[in-house]
């Protein structure tokens, strides 16, 4: 962890997330008057999982209308 002041994060600030991107640092402390206010760190992009085909083929596709048409079955006299 570094801890730069504000001039210099400002100067410098390419030089600062080239260190990030090595890995030669692992956050870099902004501060102002010797006191900390920022945090500079990398970013990792999430990882998203994508379920696609978990019901593959068990069900056939059906239209708007016969979707629809499920509601009277579903609720009965309550719809």
């Amino acid at each position: 962890m570094t801890q730069v002041n504000m001039l210099e994060a400002k100067t410098n600030l390419t030089k600062l997330i080239k260190l990030l991107e090595t890995k030669q640092e692992d956050e870099i402390i902004i501060a102002r008057d010797g006191m900390p206010v920022a945090k500079l760190e990398l970013f990792v992009k999430p990882m998203i999982s994508k379920r696609t085909g978990l019901f593959n083929g068990e069900y056939k596709p059906i239209s708007l209308e016969e979707f629809n048409a499920m509601d009277k079955e579903i609720w009965g006299d309550l719809y």
